[in-house]
């Protein structure tokens, strides 16, 4: 028993997770192994795009095989792929914008061919795949309704022929009084920011949050965003991964750890 604390870390911390489903499964299973209890709580979910038949079309096209590269640039674009059941093509070579996307491509049965090795953003990956690809070729990119077409203008002026395809809207989603008043009391110690959506919403559905509240962002990309939106970031993961996130909390101490002790 003496190891306890090394082996469960995060032992009575309660950790905001901010997206449900598979991806939030998983995290919420992650944290109670390091003795957290996670609170899922989805603060953003995708809706359809307003231009469907674009994205239709997109999709059939990817099938025959008409693109050399797929890009994917958010785990919510694989969830809107295995919801259209998309067929990817050997032919067809798939980039990911960090770990985190790959790895949910590749949990649905999509083989990954790139992933940039240091800078995981749109830039990072473009510069990849411009230094990869020396002649012209024909990139599919799926995207979110918010995003920026970053990817899509830095490939275009490198002479790659782009389809920059919207394949969903991210929407809020409002939580419970109870999970706001647990933040506002102090009851989550910490809050997971995955991505600058999440950010926006943890700022527009908890505007008073208490000082010692971790706020933990998945990379410098996130931590940026966030900084946008006016939250003080505590820490950064030093990978864009859900397993590097989680490490960067458990580095830190439960806020409040003597009285939670206290008998």
């Amino acid at each position: 028993m003496t190891d306890s604390k090394q082996d469960r870390p995060l032992s009575g911390w309660r950790i905001l997770v901010p997206r449900g489903g598979p991806w939030g499964d998983g995290v919420a299973a992650s944290l109670r192994a390091q003795g957290a209890v996670p609170v899922v709580a989805p603060l953003i979910n995708f809706a359809p795009t307003t231009d469907q038949a674009t994205l239709d079309v997109a999709l059939a096209q990817l099938a025959d095989g008409a693109y050399d590269w797929l890009t994917v640039t958010s785990a919510t674009t694989v969830d809107v792929m295995f919801a259209h059941r998309a067929v990817v093509p050997r032919s067809t070579k798939i980039a990911a914008v960090g770990e985190t996307t790959a790895a949910a491509l590749q949990a649905v049965g999509y083989e990954v061919a790139l992933v940039p090795e240091q800078d995981n953003s749109a830039e990072g990956m473009a510069e990849q795949l411009i230094a990869l690809e020396t002649q012209p070729r024909r990139i599919l990119a799926l995207r979110s309704e918010i995003a920026k077409p970053v990817l899509s203008v830095l490939l275009q002026e490198a002479g790659h022929d782009v389809d920059s395809v919207v394949a969903y809207r991210t929407v809020g989603v409002p939580v419970t009084d109870r999970i706001k008043r647990d933040v506002e009391n102090g009851r989550i110690n910490a809050i997971l920011i995955t991505s600058g959506s999440v950010a926006a919403q943890v700022r527009e559905q908890f505007p008073r949050i208490p000082d010692d509240t971790l706020l933990a962002a998945i990379g410098p990309r996130t931590a940026r965003d966030a900084d946008k939106a006016g939250l003080p970031i505590t820490v950064i993961a030093d990978r864009q991964t859900v397993d590097a996130l989680i490490e960067a909390v458990s580095s830190f101490t439960l806020p409040h750890a003597a009285d939670e002790l206290a008998p």
